[in-house]
């Protein structure tokens, strides 16, 4: 089988050796080619290269960024509003080796946090011809694998990619620094979003809102932050959304996203799982993120989940 490996050399734990490495074992299993990505968009290109030219798999070693780009280049513009695929051609298969600083697709997919033993994984699971269909969604024009957002998270995300590009590495610690300076430099200021879940009244008065593909929403290094937890690639749209931005409450709810097993609740609290859509509208522009991303501002947002969407090489649920 032919197979693509893209590489984003730039992703914060991969390495020369490690890279080098991975290609020698997946040369065992495959006829793979070898592409590192230069510029913001270049997994995109790649991927769609991919499937003009046969590639019966893709492997991605990089972070989430990386990962989504590759995804949105195999499955192109999703129209508004679609719940099916409509990408044109044979969509190969896609497999991950974790390259980034939270990796939360590959992750969770089973597949290990560790870069050598997410190499080993993949082989055996290549050998066994182990593939798993995935569920995904997409909003403004884009897909995203495992989460979105408007508000506290998206502005979290602004401003550690803001810290790459300073040239320093994306790190937990940097992600829950950037959480507690922009909730209380926003915590005072009016909530501009509405919420709208098909057959339920709409929802005003919200702080932020996340829309979850999968769960966990993210990672703390090994420690699992949950928003909805039944969230996962075989259901719809997980929605949690705030309308207070108190500090009690924001504790309280904050121990219950890190407490294994425990489906957060709050009076303040909208969550609803298994959506095929939700709505969300804002009176004033706010910053939209996906799988990680800081994407812009916006206004105006549908999210819609797709059932059975991709392949993937990763361990069957």
């Amino acid at each position: 089988m032919r197979a693509l490996l893209i590489v984003n050399p730039n992703a914060t734990s991969t390495t020369p050796a490690g890279r080098d490495l991975l290609a020698h074992a997946l040369s065992s299993r495959v006829r793979l080619t070898v592409a590192h990505t230069t510029h913001r968009g270049h997994a995109a290109e790649l991927a769609q290269q991919a499937c003009v030219d046969g590639m019966g798999l893709i492997i991605v070693h990089g972070g989430d960024g990386t990962v989504n780009e590759v995804v949105n280049g195999l499955l192109g513009t999703p129209p508004p509003g679609s719940t099916r695929v409509e990408s044109v051609g044979l969509v190969p298969p896609i497999a991950v080796v974790p390259g980034g600083s939270a990796n939360v697709f590959a992750r969770s997919l089973g597949i290990a946090a560790d870069p050598v033993d997410a190499t080993n994984q993949l082989i055996d699971l290549l050998a066994r011809g182990e593939l798993r269909r995935i569920g995904l969604a997409h909003c403004d024009n884009r897909w995203f694998t495992f989460n979105a957002g408007l508000g506290w998270d998206a502005a979290v995300c602004e401003a550690v990619d803001a810290h790459r590009k300073n040239g320093r590495p994306a790190t937990p610690a940097q992600y829950v620094r950037a959480a507690v300076r922009v909730f209380f430099r926003s915590k005072n200021a009016e909530p501009t979003l509405t919420v709208h879940v098909p057959g339920q009244e709409r929802v005003e008065g919200v702080h932020y809102a996340f829309v979850s593909n999968a769960s966990p929403w993210t990672y703390l290094n090994k420690r699992e932050v949950h928003t909805n937890p039944d969230t996962n690639y075989d259901s719809g749209l997980g929605v949690f959304a705030m309308t207070s931005t108190s500090i009690v409450t924001t504790l309280r709810v904050a121990r219950q996203l890190l407490t294994p097993g425990v489906s957060p609740r709050a009076k303040k609290l909208i969550r609803v799982d298994d959506v095929p859509s939700v709505h969300i509208s804002a009176s004033r522009p706010i910053g939209l993120q996906m799988d990680g991303d800081y994407i812009g501002l916006c206004n105006d947002v549908e999210f819609v989940s797709v059932r059975e969407a991709l392949d993937v090489v990763a361990p069957k649920s």
